[in-house]
């Protein structure tokens, strides 16, 4: 890898990092960018997945205060996302890469419309739980599954999986959406952070790469906490949709 190369890999670790924090779908600038330098896809998609763990967890830094209160239902939600993180990343080894992308772009637009619609379905949710005693803390029943959903999704290849998880939670869990965005950090961390370990033990890294996109994205996750906390709800929305119609765009062109 050339100088300009490696710098240019190095700020879109930066630039992916700060998009992950604020919505996600940061793989959509680090991968096609390592593409382009000639980078297998497997290859690519493996070191990407391994350099962006350090910015989720820069970006879960900057968000720490909107994750007080939340331990119990990041212990709980946590679970589903180390299981997904892990079948995913299975699936990313042992799959034809065709078997999985023909569901993305699905998947992508069930989630800019789940957060269009969020604030009138979780409105419903919430009516319909409160005859049963109101929602739990950690959320609706379907709320586990869906996340350990995500999670596969995520550790297959994981563009957008934050405007996924940002539906589930804006949905199913009775909380604001910047502590959503918090907790969606903490998640996300732990898919790509399984994934990483299944690909370090059974794939090809190019530990060149993770260094770079590690120390970029490290950067970027803390600048997107201090940009995303500052978002009001409805702009952060708009952004998250914004986001994830561009991802659908460029999976389908």
């Amino acid at each position: 890898m050339s100088l300009l190369e490696a710098i240019a890999v190095f700020v879109a670790g930066i630039a992916a990092g700060t998009i992950n924090t604020v919505v996600g779908s940061g793989t959509l600038i680090t991968f096609p960018t390592l593409l382009a330098f000639g980078v297998p896809p497997v290859t690519a998609n493996v070191s990407n997945t391994v350099g962006l763990v350090p910015g989720s967890f820069s970006g879960a830094w900057g968000y720490r205060t909107l994750l007080v209160g939340q331990r119990d239902r990041l212990l709980r939600l946590s679970t589903a996302s180390l299981l997904g993180g892990t079948v995913g990343a299975v699936l990313l080894l042992v799959l034809p890469s065709a078997a999985f992308k023909a569901i993305v772009p699905a998947l992508i637009l069930l989630g800019v419309v789940l957060v269009i619609f969020g604030p009138r379905i979780s409105a419903r949710v919430a009516a319909a739980a409160e005859h049963r005693g109101g929602l739990p803390e950690h959320g609706a029943a379907w709320v586990w599954p869906a996340v350990a959903g995500a999670g596969v999704y995520g550790g297959y290849f994981g563009a957008a999986q934050g405007v996924l998880l940002m539906a589930i939670l804006g949905i199913g869990v009775d909380d604001t959406l910047q502590r959503h965005n918090a907790t969606k950090q903490i998640l996300a961390g732990l898919v790509n952070g399984i994934a990483a370990l299944v690909f370090i033990v059974s794939a090809d890294v190019d530990w060149e790469i993770v260094a770079l996109i590690a120390v970029g994205s490290t950067i970027g996750g803390l600048l997107g906490a201090e940009v995303g906390r500052r978002l009001p709800g409805p702009v952060l929305r708009a952004v998250i949709v914004v986001v994830g119609l561009t991802a659908l765009v460029v999976f389908l062109t």
